[in-house]
């Protein structure tokens, strides 16, 4: 019987391991030779993935491969292709062009003009996108980029020693100059589609692709200033330090010198506690956060007033115009122009079906910075936001979501006097003891990029909905450089080269 069993056992296993397949390739156009982005690759309406910004995808098929099937390679602009799956070796696949009959796309509609499709865009808002009850398996992508742009400290004066340029360099040293770190999510999102709605998710797989030690959190840089404080710093002083019109009373903690069992820490260590506490927040409620941060995304379009991308709802301040016409998803679509009359903020390319007035495709880019915001030294611009938004029907001929890729960029900087006065609470008489006036100017700009695509988008009931428990303690995998295996069988958005290059810098 056990023998029976091993063998039994064996079967399934080599069964398994033939029922799954990964395809890799590269989409490019035939004539430029240049790589397709947003192509569709599918093998069935529920199991598809996206090329990234290179061409690239890999897909895995997790069932026994018969003659008959195929890949099919669609994209926006280009005829679609089927490729046998069975033999397949295709290391480029070449998409060609396709040309849209006019006469087509006369005969399917009545010829209407640019202001009456863009009432009719309206109109279908109400109808046109889901935003009831479903369960969307996805994944998703976040890179943070962090570059210090200005880092400069000029000191004019100071008669305390301890503060010398040696002390400024060490303390502009702490941190970054760049920094960058990533976070894939594979999971399956429950909830209303709409927003503002309470969602739960099951996270499949998750991972955070990070260095430690460049991590920007409040524990890291306790260290690390405490190691030069006690370098450099008197035990009984304390400073008082002005920047601007604020000045604030930094006592020494006396735990810097090794001093733990001293009555007057109890106060300051529940001061740290709590800090590192809120650092950790987003590390500890790993799965609140990007839950939020993913149905937050899937709202954060055109079709709410509410948003910052309202140019539909504020066509009268936009100029549209009708450039051309494309097939997408079967069917026809018109290709239109948009860019601000006065001051908006948006320009861009939109693909509207013919027959419903759907907006299927979204290409936007800001043409001025989105917030600027300054004072006391302090300023913060909004400079870049820009990305592609696809969306596709679902078995409710409703359009949600199927794919967006959007990059947001911002700019801090600090420019401000500073003044720093030692004083010491042990010295008689005047406990001014030195003084350190200079200026400083930082500047730090971040730029983070999303990417989400929705392999699947299924109805479910409001009862699925509450019904469903999810493990709010999941964590992701920590990663210090990029490993190819960490999603190898799983369907995902190809990493760009960044990503693959990734590697923290060891101790």
């Amino acid at each position: 019987m056990k023998t029976k069993l091993t063998i039994i056992t064996l079967f399934l296993s080599l069964f398994t391991l033939h029922a799954q397949n990964t395809y890799t390739s590269k989409v490019l156009d035939s004539l430029s030779q240049k790589p397709i982005e947003y192509a569709s690759i599918f093998f069935n309406s529920k199991n598809g993935v996206i090329t990234n910004a290179n061409g690239e995808f890999n897909i895995t098929i997790k069932q026994t491969i018969k003659p008959t099937d195929s890949l099919v390679i669609s994209c926006l602009g280009y005829e679609e292709k089927r490729i046998a799956l069975l033999n397949f070796n295709e290391d480029i696949i070449y998409l060609q062009q396709k040309v849209v009959d006019l006469s087509e796309v006369v005969i399917t509609n009545k010829e209407y003009t640019v202001d009456e499709i863009i009432e009719k865009i309206k109109e279908g808002f109400a109808t046109n996108y889901h935003t009831n009850y479903a369960k969307r398996k996805l994944f998703f992508r976040e890179s943070y980029y962090t570059e210090l742009d200005k880092g400069e400290v000029n000191l004019k004066k100071s008669t305390i020693p301890e503060f010398n340029q040696k002390l400024i360099d060490s303390l502009i040293d702490l941190a970054p100059k760049n920094t960058s770190s990533h976070t894939e999510l594979l999971g399956e999102l429950y909830g209303k589609v709409e927003a503002n709605q309470p969602q739960k998710m099951e996270v499949l797989k998750a991972a955070r692709l990070y260095d430690k030690t460049a991590d920007i959190n409040f524990e890291n840089y306790e260290k690390r200033f405490n190691e030069i404080f006690r370098k450099y710093i008197k035990r009984d002083s304390y400073f008082k330090i002005k920047s601007g019109w604020f000045s604030t009373k930094e006592e020494i903690d006396s735990s810097l010198f090794g001093d733990e069992k001293k009555q007057e820490n109890k106060a300051t260590e529940v001061l740290v506690a709590q800090q590192k506490k809120r650092d950790s927040i987003r590390k500890v409620n790993f799965l609140k956060y990007r839950k939020a941060n993913i149905h937050k995304l899937e709202n954060d379009n055109f079709i709410d007033e509410d948003n910052d991308l309202n140019f539909i709802h504020k066509s009268n301040r936009y100029e549209f115009e009708i450039l051309d016409y494309a097939f997408i998803n079967d069917n026809f679509a018109y290709v239109i122009a948009f860019k601000p009359k006065r001051r908006e903020d948006w320009s861009g390319t939109m693909y509207v079906d013919t027959e419903d007035f759907a907006i299927v495709r979204l290409d936007y880019k800001n043409v001025k910075p989105l917030r600027k915001f300054g004072l006391l030294g302090i300023s913060l611009k909004e400079y870049l936001k820009e990305g592609t938004m696809i969306f596709q029907k679902n078995d409710n001929e409703k359009y949600s979501l199927k794919y967006m890729d959007e990059t947001f960029g911002q700019q801090v900087g600090i420019k401000r006097p500073i003044k720093i006065v030692e004083k010491n609470k042990n010295v008689k008489g005047r406990r001014k003891q030195n003084e350190l006036n200079g200026d400083f100017h930082f500047i730090v700009k971040n730029i983070e990029k999303i990417e989400l695509i929705v392999f699947e988008t299924n109805l479910i009931a409001e009862t699925d909905f509450k019904n469903f428990k999810e493990n709010p303690k999941v964590k992701p995998t920590y990663l210090s450089k990029y490993d190819p295996e960490f999603w190898k069988g799983y369907n995902i958005i190809e990493p760009n080269q960044i990503i693959r290059d990734f590697k923290a810098i060891e101790n």
